[in-house]
């Protein structure tokens, strides 16, 4: 879930001034956490402190959505979510703006199935955001966060999306120098989701949303839940990012992962390997100083775990890395060309070979291979 919030704080200075490149310093002093990082954390804490059986999710998505973000009042709400968020009598108002999408990560992290995704998201989306439209884009983003957590190829999470939710039949580079600011999910949804299938590690996720343009802090946050589920955080990016949140905010981080561990990234041949953090290790603290003090030695332990992984990949990673390396060649090749470009690839040495030719055949029978100048 930290990937979100991550996204959210790299992209909290490009918002008002976008910055159409992948070239900028990462994290720097102008940053800092929006409405984006407050409510994602308002309903992982909702998600904490409720039923096993959900049964009074929706009403402590509520609760915890005005307890927390009460504390934040200018962080960045949108106009009829601050009223919201005031209310003494708080209801849905039919929108179906991008806030539904940038807050639900908890959801994707805490689902034990697809299904249970799918209703987590729907529990804590309608109070607000009940627009089909607003619980389509919520749902897409914790259905593409489950999958990635639980070994999704980006290609089969791709497909997932564009069978079930939206097209994905373009390219980052096609809209870069028309996209602009929208804060509906159609329009920022799937852009924030194409920015994580054209990436290669969590850092690079990060850029590509950042590099359209739009709302970028909400883009960002909603590609950087998925890029974490995917890849894991580098431990780096993971320290820098805990001396942005205060107290209360870390509290409710730290909680989370205590109970559904994050992920590191490690690299391993320039392959990003996900590293789960172990069930045993968790954080805690009174203070806020104590509370990173400890949640950075946490993530140093994490990459000492790391270290004791074979240096190279699992066939499970290699398979993947073919198979969307086969994606990769197959947005710009003609169909009927496209088995000359594979076919030397299979000289490869054994089970390499083997996996490039099942991903090949996968690609074949999914009927994935567009005609020449598709997206």
């Amino acid at each position: 879930m930290i990937g979100s919030i991550i996204g959210d704080i790299v992209g909290s200075r490009f918002e008002l001034n976008n910055n159409k490149s992948k070239d900028f310093e990462f994290l720097t002093y102008k940053c800092f956490p929006t409405d984006d990082s407050v409510m994602t954390l308002a309903l992982a804490q909702a998600i904490l402190v409720s039923k096993r059986d959900h049964s009074d999710l929706s009403k402590n998505a509520v609760e915890s959505m005005q307890s927390v973000g009460r504390n934040y009042p200018d962080c960045g709400y949108g106009g009829e979510f601050h009223k919201w968020l005031f209310s003494d009598n708080p209801q849905p108002y039919n929108s179906y703006g991008n806030g539904a999408a940038m807050r639900v990560s908890a959801a994707g992290y805490a689902a034990d199935s697809l299904d249970e995704a799918k209703e987590l998201s729907r529990k804590i989306t309608e109070v607000t955001h009940n627009h089909p439209e607003g619980i389509k884009g919520a749902e897409a983003v914790a259905v593409a966060i489950y999958m990635a957590r639980t070994g999704s190829s980006i290609l089969e999470i791709r497909d997932y999306i564009d069978k079930n939710y939206y097209p994905m039949n373009f390219t980052l580079d096609a809209i870069r120098a028309t996209y602009k600011f929208n804060e509906t999910c159609q329009e920022t949804v799937p852009q924030a989701l194409m920015a994580f299938f054209e990436s290669t590690d969590f850092e690079d996720a990060i850029r590509n949303a950042i590099s359209i343009g739009g709302d970028s802090d909400t883009l960002a946050a909603i590609c950087g839940g998925v890029a974490e589920a995917y890849y894991g955080v580098p431990a780096a990016i993971r320290k820098h990012a805990l001396t942005f949140l205060d107290k209360q905010l870390l509290s409710i981080l730290v909680a989370f992962e205590n109970k559904y561990p994050p992920v590191m990234e490690k690299k391993i041949n320039d392959v990003s390997v996900p590293v789960e953090r172990k069930n045993s290790r968790k954080v805690d603290g009174i203070d806020r100083e104590t509370i990173i003090e400890n949640a950075v030695q946490a993530a140093d332990n994490d990459v000492e775990d790391s270290e004791l992984l074979p240096e190279e990949t699992t066939s499970k990673k290699l398979f993947n890395h073919l198979f969307e390396a086969c994606n990769i060649l197959r947005g710009p090749i003609n169909q009927d060309e496209y088995k000359s470009y594979v076919t030397p690839i299979l000289f490869f040495h054994g089970n390499a070979a083997f996996c490039l030719l099942h991903a090949f055949c996968m690609l074949r029978r999914r009927v994935l291979l567009p005609a020449a100048g598709a997206g």
